[in-house]
């Protein structure tokens, strides 16, 4: 079955194949093949490049395609990406949000090690977004107000360097709506914004069970008592910018 879905991305739009997908085709097929026709043979090596010609396929036509919708990316890190995702999840213009990790040396970092705190890396999500929808400064805006940017390390009871509230930006336009949005919030909080601020850094998509979390785990003690205040704020101030069926 995996082999006949690979062939599938030329007859389907890719609006309906993200990346994940994708590359659990990818290895789910090369797992088959090798069952197959075994791990060194000629036939296995032949098929690895037909199979990696049709990825680089999918992801360059995939990303042309956002070019050409005018989509646009961010990376937020505001403590638990389960809270950032829930929120930025919900608004109208967001088209993926997907949580990972950022910030720190460590190539390709599990869950438990951003959790040890010595990865360097911080969680994060990148939001890809439509700015005829919604523009960055008003995302920005929303992500800000949202989680404390004000407590260094820290959001309410998660400590560590890897909760800090943190913002990549992506090009140079990006950085100047990024001091222009701290300028207009510097009178917002009582104390000063420690928000770090960086050019974009490699990142890394989370486990497959961080994605979604708070829709798929709605009764979880965590998102019940964290997650869903975070939520309800969003509701009560940023009404106008909800999408109608989240």
């Amino acid at each position: 079955m995996d082999v006949v879905n690979c062939f599938r991305i030329f007859f389907i739009p890719h609006s309906e194949l993200d990346n994940y997908r994708m590359w659990d085709i990818y290895k789910n097929t090369l797992h088959v093949v090798q069952e197959i026709v075994g791990y060194k043979s000629d036939r296995y090596i032949q098929f690895t490049y037909f199979l990696n010609f049709i990825l680089f396929y999918f992801f360059t036509n995939n990303e042309n395609e956002k070019i050409m919708k005018g989509e646009q990316q961010a990376i937020f890190g505001g403590g638990c990406f389960w809270c950032v995702e829930a929120v930025l999840q919900r608004l109208n213009g967001i088209v993926k949000v997907e949580p990972g990790y950022c910030g720190g040396l460590s190539k390709n970092p599990s869950y438990r090690e951003v959790c040890s705190g010595e990865s360097g890396h911080a969680e994060v999500v990148k939001v890809t977004f439509e700015p005829e929808r919604i523009s960055y400064h008003d995302l920005l805006i929303i992500f800000m107000t949202t989680h404390d940017p004000t407590t260094l390390n820290r959001q309410g009871n998660d400590k560590g360097t890897q909760y800090r509230s943190v913002i990549y930006y992506l090009d140079e336009g990006q950085k100047d709506v990024i001091q222009s949005v701290f300028d207009e919030l510097k009178d917002v909080y009582p104390d000063p914004i420690v928000t770090e601020v960086s050019s974009e850094m490699p990142f890394y998509p989370a486990e497959d069970y961080h994605h979604n979390y708070f829709n798929d785990n709605p009764v979880v003690p965590y998102c019940r008592i964290v997650i869903k205040p975070k939520v309800d704020k969003l509701r009560q101030h940023y009404s106008v910018y909800l999408k109608s069926d989240i």
